[in-house]
């Protein structure tokens, strides 16, 4: 992977951690496209995604602030619900990371057809969007732990995490705001998690072949980190104006021609 690759899957990876396309998806179509082929794949990965968790700590510091603020004071209040629905939401997605992480990994690695038909499947998903009203529920229990089933599910290439958790969260009828708001905080945990694991498993079984400089990895971060920012904050917005339709339109494209090149 050289440098110019890496800032272009940097770039692909922020837009598409929080804009409902699948980053999965369209980092495996990216490295598809380019021809990439380095044993250190692994390392870049864990660069990119804690760069766009760095973005969502950024982009959401005041809440997470006020969140351990309350928390720290010991007392069940609105923080503690949160974090209480957050931890609930992020059940599913341990037990498929814990009991199914072999089956979920031999699932990447340049599969077009299978992320094509999971776009699609995404696209259909924010799809029903369209026709809902105007939402103001809250976020329970149960329907945070409907969320983190829909996150779980996402871990397929090609499904959306924003997508899949946001558009469930919209059809629960969650309001816009504390769908996106809880959809964007929830996969923090899963994600920093993740990266540490992926990091460990570098550690243990480093590549013999170096493929990836430190400079490389340093401008796929940097372009994770910006990209991602923008991404988010870009789609705090998309939700806030209903706009997702137009999102599964382009997943339905994409997707079509994905599997159109497969045939």
């Amino acid at each position: 992977m050289d440098l110019l690759e890496a800032i272009i899957l940097g770039i692909i990876q922020g837009l598409t951690e929080f804009l409902p396309v699948s980053s999965s998806g369209h980092i495996e179509l990216g490295t598809a496209i380019l021809n990439i082929q380095t044993t250190d794949n692994l390392l870049f990965s864990v660069v990119v995604h804690a760069a766009t968790a760095l973005s969502t700590i950024l982009v959401f510091r005041k809440d997470i602030l006020h969140i351990l603020d309350e928390l720290f004071q010991f007392k069940w209040n609105e923080s503690t619900e949160f974090v209480l629905k957050i931890i609930i939401s992020i059940i599913p997605i341990a037990i498929v990371g814990v009991f199914f992480e072999d089956q979920i990994e031999a699932l990447f690695g340049g599969n077009v057809l299978l992320v094509g038909s999971m776009l699609i499947l995404t696209g259909l998903l924010l799809s029903f969007t369209y026709f809902q009203k105007s939402n103001d529920g809250k976020m329970t229990y149960l329907s945070a732990l409907i969320v983190g089933i829909a996150q779980s599910i996402a871990i397929l290439p090609g499904v959306s995490r924003s997508g899949a958790t946001i558009a469930t969260a919209l059809i629960l009828g969650i309001d816009r705001e504390r769908a996106a708001r809880f959809s964007f905080l929830m996969v923090l945990v899963p994600i920093i998690g993740a990266s540490i694991l992926k990091f460990r498993d570098y550690l243990q079984q480093p590549p013999a072949d170096q493929g990836i400089g430190g400079i490389v990895l340093f401008a796929g971060f940097i372009a994770a980190f910006v990209f991602g920012y923008l991404a988010c904050k870009w789609m705090l917005g998309i939700v806030r104006k209903g706009k997702l339709i137009y999102f599964a339109i382009y997943c339905f494209v994409v997707g079509i021609i994905s599997i159109v090149t497969q045939l």
